[in-house]
């Protein structure tokens, strides 16, 4: 764990928001001068604090209106079945985010973004389904995100 200072947590908290922001602006809504701002930007991200920068698009507007959040049950747990479905998943672009997780029955949570149902079933069917070792498939759907931050809360570090 890298230990970040007040000046710090301020750089990660305006570039969450504003992940466009020039060094310029950044410094100036930091309350550095440029050079030292950009040095320390260098140093996020070099340390790997910073992993990427992004730009967040609205999937309604590019008519992905449908989220499906899915659990899959795996019939053996053993690394070669987990690898082949993680390096399989990979090729899905439909697959947004997708965890191993415990505490379920299902042994992966993938949240998957698509155009309407049919797309959905075409996704499921024609995709996830024909995985080699897949043995259950949950799938629930959003009907709404209440919360659905991208940033880190840095307050309490």
């Amino acid at each position: 764990m890298v230990s970040l200072d007040r000046m710090d947590r301020r750089i990660l908290e305006v570039l969450q928001q504003e992940g466009g922001i020039s060094n310029l602006e950044l410094a100036e809504k930091v309350g550095l001068s440029p050079s030292p701002c950009s040095r320390r930007v260098k140093q996020l991200e070099e340390s790997g604090i910073i992993a990427r920068q992004a730009t967040l698009l609205d999937p309604v507007k590019l008519g992905l209106k449908l989220t499906a959040m899915i659990q899959i049950s795996m019939d053996r747990h053993t690394p070669d079945r987990f690898e082949n479905f993680e390096k399989t998943l990979e090729g899905y672009l439909e697959v947004i985010s997708c965890c191993l997780i415990t505490g379920q029955a299902a042994d992966y949570l993938l949240e998957v973004l698509v155009t309407d149902m049919e797309s959905y079933q075409d996704f499921l069917l024609g995709k996830l389904t024909t995985i080699q070792g897949v043995t259950g498939v949950h799938s629930s759907f959003v009907l709404r995100k209440i919360i659905d931050r991208t940033s880190i809360p840095l307050t309490h570090l």
